[in-house]
């Protein structure tokens, strides 16, 4: 990566900030909770750095039909989808894409707080 691909990291500052907050609550939780536990962490964290947030934000599809809740709707930009599992697949993956789609946003960060070693994955749709 040179420095110029530094520069086309999507909303680079925001999701450093998020990640910040991600590594706060892990490490204050450790990896053993349920996914409402993290989420509710996650919520006071943003709330005290005044971030622009929705928790379990209703996506509608393109005919307006409520289908799908997301975990944070984050600054209006980023999907936040807290997981609490031995692995993410594939199918969480998908989701995410279905989330961003549904949202006409690009960036979506799914964060297993299962994982010894926290890193959230960064979803990038169309």
């Amino acid at each position: 990566m040179d420095a110029n691909d530094t520069n086309k990291i999507i909303l680079k500052d925001l999701s450093y900030k998020l990640n910040g907050i991600f590594f706060k609550v892990h490490n204050k939780l450790g990896r053993f909770l349920k996914e409402k536990q993290y989420a509710d962490k996650i919520e006071k964290f943003f709330k005290n750095e005044r971030l622009n947030y929705q928790r379990e934000f209703t996506l509608k599809n393109i005919s307006g039909i409520e289908h799908n809740r997301v975990d944070f709707l984050v600054n209006n930009e980023i999907i936040v989808d807290v997981k609490a599992k031995r692995i993410v697949t594939k199918d969480d993956y998908y989701q995410m894409l279905r989330y961003l789609k549904s949202a006409n946003l690009r960036l979506g960060l799914i964060v297993n707080f299962r994982n010894t070693y926290l890193k959230a994955k960064r979803i990038v749709g169309n």
